[in-house]
């Protein structure tokens, strides 16, 4: 229980940070496209340096410790990972959305209103993200927290980025607000259904580890870096992802 409510806890932390950063699109301010896509590589570096530090490694080590093997746990990472990363696929191609700028994917994505299209697209994509902190608190408090601060950390410009996004497309700043409220909210109840898995048997925390770890890398791979290389600021969206990176990985040293 101490790790659900944990989890839960870190989750609806995230959820605050991403309606943080949607404040200044409310009251006026606006984001380049420039500056837009910095933000989103660092976002992307620092789900990457979670997905490897927080959860693939601390995976690796329970495996092997339950095991005995690491070529056991390393085969256990690997299968946790494509888990991960092929349930994301199956709702990108399952569930109907669209992306702000490379437009609708999955079935009948015609026949709903575009606001809501975007709202599914991105609690697709928080979702994990709160997964990942609430398998995290499984492997412990400490860890826990480091997930959880590195990724309310990349979500006020990440919730900042869907704000302006909403605004741009001629919705009232009030529905922008709202939008990155309930893309938000997805991230506690990803946290709680994390924490909960882990908590009915300590033995599913390498696969939870390692299949929201695969659900991040596929998200980071299939939509974060072509959007932020989409405007031609590649090179300081790459700054922003290995500075985001960085951030990651000491946050994952000091408090994990």
């Amino acid at each position: 229980m101490e790790t659900i409510l944990w989890g839960t806890f870190g989750g609806f932390v995230a959820m605050a940070a991403t309606t943080l950063g949607a404040i200044p699109a409310v009251i006026g301010r606006s984001l380049s496209q420039r500056a837009s896509d910095t933000m989103l590589g660092f976002a992307a570096g620092v789900m990457l340096s979670a997905a490897y530090f927080s959860l693939i490694l601390p995976g690796i080590e329970v495996s092997t410790e339950r095991t005995g093997s690491e070529v056991v746990a390393a085969l256990i990472a690997g299968a946790g990972i494509a888990l991960g990363a092929g349930f994301v696929a199956w709702l990108n191609a399952t569930i109907p959305h669209e992306h702000f700028r490379s437009g609708p994917e999955g079935r009948d994505a015609a026949q709903i209103a575009r606001i809501w299209l975007f709202v599914i697209a991105i609690t697709i994509h928080n979702f994990p993200e709160g997964l990942s902190i609430g398998v995290a608190f499984g492997e412990g408090r400490a860890g826990g927290l480091s997930v959880m601060t590195g990724i309310s950390i990349q979500d006020i410009p990440e919730g900042l980025a869907v704000a302006v996004a909403v605004v741009g497309l001629g919705y009232p700043r009030r529905t922008a607000f709202l939008t990155a409220l309930g893309s938000g909210a997805a991230e506690p109840v990803g946290a709680f259904v994390g924490a909960s898995l882990v908590s009915v048997s300590h033995s599913l925390l390498p696969w939870g580890l390692t299949f929201a770890a695969g659900a991040m890398l596929y998200i980071i791979s299939h939509e974060i870096v072509p959007e932020t290389h989409r405007n031609g600021h590649q090179h300081r969206a790459t700054a922003g992802l290995i500075v985001g990176l960085i951030v990651m990985m000491i946050l994952d040293v000091t408090l994990g």
